[in-house]
């Protein structure tokens, strides 16, 4: 099922036909620097039945795969999840390293937000990085995204933004 589209992306949710590409995403060390310790072959197939087990319909809960619409490859990840110590919702994403630099982020930052407003009826929208993930942040900065706090969290250093509904 698709979720959303950009112009140049298709936001859809994974199935078990995409355990490879999910492996490649999750196993790769420099795609989940800033998210959550790499995961075995094994681990990464556990993983995606458990995402998929979190599409419901209606709701917007889940990890979804982002489709290139003139190849048809997927090129990472796309999220709409619980905060754990919000009453909200985070958006996320990671994206393989050979499409980083190229403003793919922050075209799904915006075109994933404008989804959820219009999708649900939550007024805030939060984002959770890392310090040192600069880019990230700038994506999100530049889709009006402001920065509500910063935590300590397992040693590292947490950066939250939340965006309102009505900016």
């Amino acid at each position: 099922m698709i979720l959303f589209s950009t112009p140049q992306f298709i936001i859809q949710q994974f199935t078990l036909n995409d355990a490879e590409v999910f492996y490649l995403l999750n196993s790769n060390e420099a795609v989940m620097r800033f998210i959550r310790p790499v995961k075995n072959r094994h681990e990464c197939d556990e993983f995606l039945q458990e995402n998929i087990n979190l599409y419901k319909t209606g709701s917007v809960i889940g990890r979804y795969a982002v489709i290139n619409k003139i190849s048809g490859n997927c090129i990472g990840t796309f999220s709409f999840l619980r905060m754990s110590t919000e009453n909200g919702y985070h958006i996320g994403y990671a994206l393989l390293p050979n499409f980083w630099g190229k403003g793919f982020a922050q075209q799904l930052v915006k075109f994933g937000t404008l989804f959820f407003f219009t999708a649900t009826n939550k007024q805030v929208l939060f984002a959770i990085t890392q310090t040192e993930n600069t880019a990230s942040q700038n994506a999100l900065l530049k889709n009006g995204f402001l920065l509500k706090s910063t935590s300590t969290e397992n040693n590292k250093q947490i950066a939250t933004f939340y965006i309102n509904k009505y900016n």
